[in-house]
């Protein structure tokens, strides 16, 4: 029996998989969260075998959440869905130990599979995920899209550094050379920029 986590903020797409996954394969659903804080509690409250995770979430994204449950849990085993395989998302995954992608469009069944290879100690990035990944055009250091990944969310220089364990100087330092490479006037256009074209 594996035991999953599913964090997902579209209703139907989650509630589907919660029905159907247990009908593909030897799967118990723990709990669902609607957002990355509540995908960080369930998962720390239930420590389910795989935490079945959306990129993309309001409020706390599925990278965040990862990287939060890591502090606590740091072997957790994590899928990733997402439609978009932007190149430094990915990035970013894989340096937080993500051991999985898959994508949203994916067939129940395939997703079953994908959790019951990762729980035997396998990696997985599925085919159209990795292919859309390989373009990078961006020119962003990866340091430069962590920082303006947690810009986007809204938080202060001070709060960015605590967050990325960076000096404060050392944030800004990212900020100025990731404005000078997107060719804005701030940290938060140089952030919309790069989401703008898929370099986050």
């Amino acid at each position: 029996m594996i035991t999953v986590v599913l964090a997902d903020d579209e209703v139907l797409l989650r509630s589907a998989l919660a029905s159907l996954l247990p009908l593909e394969g030897d799967i118990t659903v723990l709990a669902e969260a609607s957002d990355g804080a509540e995908a960080v509690q369930a998962t720390l409250a239930h420590r389910p075998d795989v935490l079945v995770v959306d990129l993309e979430m309001p409020g706390v994204d599925g990278l965040a959440a990862v990287a939060d449950i890591r502090r606590v849990l740091p072997g957790q085993v994590v899928l990733m869905l997402t439609r978009h395989a932007r190149p430094g998302v990915l990035r970013s995954a894989l340096r937080l130990g993500v051991q999985g992608f898959a994508s949203k469009a994916a067939e129940p069944a395939h997703i079953a599979s994908v959790i019951a290879a990762l729980h035997d100690g396998r990696r997985w990035i599925d085919q159209d995920v990795s292919a859309a990944a390989i373009v990078d055009d961006s020119p962003l250091t990866d340091r430069e899209v962590d920082v303006l990944r947690v810009t986007r969310e809204g938080y202060s220089v001070a709060e960015i550094a605590t967050r990325l364990h960076l000096a404060p100087g050392t944030v800004r330092n990212y900020l100025s050379s990731a404005m000078q490479k997107t060719q804005t006037r701030t940290r938060h256009e140089a952030a919309r920029y790069a989401r703008e074209h898929d370099w986050l």
